[in-house]
Parts: C-alpha cells; structure tokens; sequence
C-alpha cells in the first residue's frame, strides 16, 4: 500500500510515517518507479507506535516491539527487552510524578501564603463587607436550566455553593451597551468553565451542589449551560428576587441593572461565608474549593 492509504488506515500522518521510516521503524519497499510500497505488516508496527507512544514510550523505545512484530511475534511483551522498556518507563513516570507533585506542594503553599496577605487599600477575596454571614435563605422558587425547580429556601442537607455572576455573552453577539461600565462584569464564561472543569473535586470537597445565579433571561443561560456542558444547573432571576430578598449588591450602566460578582456557601438554609468582593473570576472557584477543603477538616463541621 502507499504511504496516504497506511495514513488513513492506522490514523496518522505522512509526516509521522516518514518519521518512522527515518529511524528504521517502518521501512517500505521501493518500487522500480520510485514510489515506496509498504506491506501489510505495516498496519500492525504503525498501530503498535502509536499506542505504545500513548502510554510515555518515545519512538526509540517502541523498537523492540516492532522488532518482535516484525520478526513473526504474537506476543511483543514476552520479550526481555520490552520487560526492561516497560520498567524504565515506569521509573520514569514516577519521577516526574515526584516532581510535579512537590511543584504543587509549593504552589499551593505560596498560594495560602497569598491569600492571608492583606494588601493597603485592598480587600482580601472571602471577606464579608455584605454582611450576609448568617442570614437564613429567602423560600424562592426557581427553574434551573436542567428544568427542575430550585427552592433556595429548602436547598438539602449539605452545603451548597452558589456563585453569583452578571452575565454571559454568545458567541459573534455584541455584549449590551454599557457593560464595560459594569465593573467586573466580564469573565463569567470562564468562571462557569472552570466550575464545570473542577465540579467532582468541589463536590469531594464538600459541595452537595453547585448552582449558577445571574439575572439573565432562562434562554441565555440555556444557551451558556449547553455550549459549555455544564453539569451543574443555572438560576435565571431576571427579576432581582434574591438581590431583593437577601439585599445583594447590584450595579446599574444604562438600562441594565446586574448581580456584583459573589459567591455564598449555604448550610442548612444559612448563608455560612461569602466571597466578595471577586477579582478574579477564573481563579476564584479555586479559593471556594480550598475554603471548603479546609471547612470540612474542621471539628463539627457540616457534612455533605
């Protein structure tokens, strides 16, 4: 076969199949009018490559293996040399995890040390300046985007996270007139993303659930919740409900009056802590799941 049918077959490129040429790996026939042929074999040494190269080999170490396909093997992993191969790798990969491991360690420590630090003229992200610590969650019903009725009065055992955000935009549709003058107003879509990306580990942190609030229209935010795959549901309150209920902070530009970006943990119908002001909403939902970690640590803590 020529080159562009082993690529489609096996799913690689030409590139990666002059690549294993060069090192010997892959070798072709070549025909009296120049065009190389390669045999059937070359399916199995190709797919071989790429599946070794998948588990942290590189493509000198797939030799053996495709030496012992090549040679008539069944079996390439009885051989003494893949045994070797498949031990080194393992070393290996337990080195870097080593490494990284003790890079995280060190990240997370310069990280608390960060967020403890009081900056002059500044406000530490969890602060309460709303004073909303303590206050008991108003009975308001909603309908998340998954269709189900959200009772902010009647949440469930556990602790729930519900990050409040001003609004989201659609792809090639110009945000509202006025937004820019809404501080803090951008970077929702991230800060939804990445609850979504972290979801599970806030949820082993302690998280029975985690909702999305914002005064947005149910469309908008149906809209968000499925170009983003969000497994969490949102809560449209185009209305303010809530901003009325619990007096959460607003900011009006124009004709548009939007949540202030914060974030309340609720336990047992209690607002429990509040993160505001926010100045990083991509970064934030890693304060709220370093604030849970250690929440649920503590003695008598609420357990989700």
């Amino acid at each position: 076969m020529r080159v562009g049918e082993l690529a489609r077959r096996t799913g690689t490129t030409v590139r990666a199949l002059r690549y294993y040429e060069s090192a010997g790996l892959v070798v072709p026939r070549r025909l009296s009018n120049g065009y190389r042929e390669y045999d059937p074999i070359a399916v199995r040494l190709v797919a071989q490559i790429r599946e070794l190269m998948a588990l942290g080999l590189t493509v000198e170490e797939t030799r053996p293996f495709v030496e012992s396909i090549a040679g008539g093997a069944d079996d390439t992993d009885v051989c003494a040399a893949a045994v070797a191969t498949y031990r080194s790798t393992i070393t290996n990969l337990q080195e870097r995890i080593g490494r990284l491991t003790a890079q995280r360690d060190a990240l997370d420590a310069r990280l608390d040390a960060a967020a403890t630090q009081v900056v002059p003229g500044s406000q530490v992200e969890g602060a309460d300046p709303t004073g909303l610590v303590g206050a008991t969650m108003p009975q308001l019903s909603f309908y998340g985007t998954d269709g189900r009725p959200v009772d902010l009065g009647a949440l469930g055992a556990g602790r729930t996270v519900i990050f409040v955000y001003p609004l989201t935009g659609r792809p090639g549709v110009d945000l509202p007139n006025g937004l820019l003058e809404i501080h803090g107003a951008r970077g929702s879509t991230e800060q939804a993303a990445w609850f979504r990306d972290h979801h599970a580990e806030l949820r082993a942190a302690g998280a029975a659930r985690v909702y999305g609030l914002s005064a947005q229209s149910t469309g908008y935010q149906r809209e968000l919740a499925h170009r983003l795959r969000l497994p969490y549901p949102l809560i449209p309150d185009p209305r303010l409900t809530l901003a009325a209920a619990l007096r959460l902070p607003t900011r009006t530009a124009g004709d548009m009056t939007l949540y202030e970006r914060l974030t309340l943990i609720i336990a047992d119908g209690v607002v429990e802590h509040v993160f505001h002001p926010i100045q990083d909403p991509a970064s934030h939902p890693l304060h709220v799941m370093r604030w849970l970690t250690k929440r649920r640590q503590a003695p008598g803590s609420v357990a989700a």
